[in-house]
């Protein structure tokens, strides 16, 4: 086998994975919807993002230099945010492997060098502990796990990119005491794991060094949880245990997604990488249950999870930013941390690796152009921590520093920014992958690939298209292999009525949606694919459980969800004043300098003019007036000021 080993997941000689990955620069994005976002984190989320975390306003920098003795001073931020940092930094190495800017290496290597230099001689690693009073492993929310973990991938995608072990070294030098204090398993540490980024970025590093301690080591956080008696104790409050923290239940007897969203699926997608390597069957088998958990009953239309930002679990836990019963998707008051929706395309990333099946791919892309970009502006420089699919001006008010209606130039809880960036920087790798036999498309975007197969040959392949706006991409081999070998094709679930074409004749396969369309035989060169999806605009309703949208329809085109924005309704109108007839004449309408170049969706609404003075009123007829306005894509809303918005709207039915 001739895996790649510099891809974003180094799953290269993974037993137990069916998609292998591509090298991280094997494929760049050309033209198109992708490359327009690449060309916006290159010159504006990065740079913007470098200026607040090198700077008083993010602290981030400021805090290792303290740890390294190079300023005087007090930590500031959030315990956590040396993962941010971290992420950050991955994020600009995804730039740096597209555009070879040495200025970058020059300015991580600085970076860099702080970092090591903040680094304890034993290979602790943590500003908020090593420049406060605080202790070590004292108390689960400092984040030490967390931010590990996202100096080991960060470390790891350096050294793939880069080739240099500068930053490696760091993390192994740390990984190596985590073995030495974790590995014997002192019963004062056995609940200790939170948010367990570790678990990936052991895997990873794993994988770079061809040190099994890591796995073992990482197999261990996993095995931790759930054996202990769920009590309060000085390591936990009261506030971080049982569901929460995703140590009431063994993960291998997990029937259902609990507790804090993040938590729960980078500890999923932990889970993911363990098994790429060991095989363990109960393993998958847990996660196969989770993640159809997840996506089946506790998902909104967006791709976004964790429907509540303070709730209770099942087995009455206190939860935060998370998980609660499954069909119970409140719309107003939806929380959706940008971060939980990320980590949600992540784990099904690494399950599209495992299995192989389109439909993970088909959550990974409705994530990333729902529910993940609507993090952040159109301009790249503005934020929102939680996701709601409704917001009303008209006496709801969350009241709290992560809710709000119009995105934030900096967010002191700033995990959110960085982890979007590093996956806007990133997806390029994600948009292939190595099957047993040949190259699988898994996003559809314009883009050059240039990789070798499984076998060692090499194979080019160039995309063409307008998607998401337009549903016809052109495939065209530029050189590959004389053997015959398979391109797979993702069928998206919603492109019923799709059409495949080799060089203009319609091929005879039977394609089905929500599937990958095998396509095998001896490519040549200047061969074309063409696949062509029709993009029909579609009203979606909620299963009959999720109360809160009995009778209400969300509008879908494609892989991108729409909503209706205040600022195109008449002046004065209160968003929950809008109806959609169910004949409502929708038509897509391509505006290039509106919102970045967006496909709107003009129709007919009607407004009610009701009277909401008390909680609840007498029911009287109501009195209509109609209006022809347009929706927006949902991750374009509350670029034009502050505004209400809502994705699902109350039906008439004609």
């Amino acid at each position: 086998m001739f895996s790649q080993e510099q891809g974003i997941i180094n799953n290269a000689n993974s037993k137990h994975v069916t998609f292998k990955s591509i090298n991280i620069e094997d494929c760049q994005w050309t033209n198109g919807f992708w490359a327009d976002k690449f060309k916006v984190a290159e010159q504006t989320m990065l740079p913007y993002m470098k200026t607040l975390l090198t700077s008083d306003v993010g602290h981030a920098l400021n805090n290792f230099k303290l740890a390294a003795g190079l300023i005087e001073g007090k930590h500031k931020g959030m315990d956590w945010h040396d993962g941010d940092f971290y992420k950050f930094m991955e994020a600009y190495m995804y730039i740096y492997a597209q555009n070879r800017d040495e200025k970058i290496l020059k300015e991580l290597d600085d970076y860099i060098a702080i970092i090591a230099k903040a680094q304890g001689e034993d290979g602790y690693l943590q500003t908020q502990i090593q420049t406060t009073e605080k202790k070590r492993f004292s108390h689960r929310k400092r984040h030490e796990m967390y931010n590990a973990g996202h100096l080991f991938t960060s470390a790891c995608i350096h050294n793939r990119i880069t080739g240099k072990t500068n930053f490696l070294d760091i993390a192994i030098k740390e990984a190596d005491y985590l073995f030495e204090i974790f590995m014997p398993k002192p019963k004062k540490l056995a609940r200790f794991g939170f948010n367990q980024t570790q678990i990936m970025g052991l895997v990873e590093l794993y994988r770079t060094t061809k040190n099994k301690k890591y796995l073992e080591l990482a197999e261990l956080f996993i095995n931790m949880r759930g054996q202990s008696k769920v009590t309060v104790n000085e390591t936990t409050g009261y506030k971080q245990i049982g569901d929460m923290v995703q140590e009431r239940t063994p993960l291998r007897t997990s029937k259902t997604a609990e507790g804090h969203a993040v938590l729960a699926l980078y500890f999923y997608a932990g889970a993911a990488d363990v098994y790429a390597e060991t095989g363990e069957q109960a393993l998958i088998d847990a996660l196969d249950r989770l993640w159809s958990n997840v996506v089946d009953k506790k998902m909104y239309v967006t791709g976004a999870v964790g429907q509540t930002h303070h709730g209770v679990s099942k087995h009455r836990d206190m939860i935060h930013e998370g998980f609660i019963n499954e069909y119970m998707m409140p719309n107003l008051s939806a929380y959706n941390e940008t971060c939980a929706n990320v980590c949600n395309s992540m784990f099904s990333y690494r399950m599209l690796g495992l299995h192989g099946e389109s439909k993970y791919a088909d959550i990974m892309e409705l994530v990333l152009f729902n529910s993940a970009l609507s993090g952040i502006s159109i301009e790249g420089k503005d934020y929102f921590y939680a996701n709601p699919l409704r917001v009303s001006n008209d006496g709801y008010n969350p009241g709290n520093d992560t809710e709000f209606d119009v995105r934030q130039p900096y967010i002191p809880c700033f995990c959110c920014p960085p982890n979007l960036v590093r996956t806007i920087a990133k997806i390029s790798g994600w948009a292939y992958s190595l099957s047993e036999n040949g190259i699988a498309v898994n996003l559809y975007g314009g883009n050059k690939l240039s990789t070798k197969l499984l076998d060692g040959s090499k194979i080019e392949l160039e995309q063409d298209t307008a998607y998401p706006w337009k549903g016809e991409v052109k495939l065209t081999v530029k050189s590959c292999k004389k053997e015959a070998f398979d391109i797979l094709l993702r069928i998206p679930d919603w492109a019923y009525g799709s059409k495949v074409l080799i060089n203009g004749k319609e091929t005879k396969h039977k394609i089905e949606v929500g599937t990958f369309l095998v396509l095998n035989r001896k490519w040549k060169k200047s061969d074309i694919i063409s696949l062509n999806m029709p993009m029909d605009i579609k009203l979606l309703e909620g299963h009959a459980l999720i109360e809160e949208v009995r009778n209400q329809a969300a509008v879908k085109r494609g892989p991108i969800v729409y909503c209706v924005e205040t600022p195109d309704l008449p002046k004065n109108t209160d968003i929950l004043d809008v109806y959609l007839p169910i004949n409502s004449n929708l038509k897509p309408v391509f505006k290039q300098d509106f919102l970045g170049g967006t496909t709107t969706i003009q129709g007919d609404f009607k407004l009610r003019k009701s009277n909401k003075s008390n909680m609840y009123n007498e029911i009287s007829k109501p009195v209509w007036e109609d209006v022809n306005i347009q929706m927006i894509p949902y991750f374009a809303w509350a670029n034009r000021g502050v505004s209400e918005m809502s994705v699902f709207l109350p039906v008439i039915w004609e």
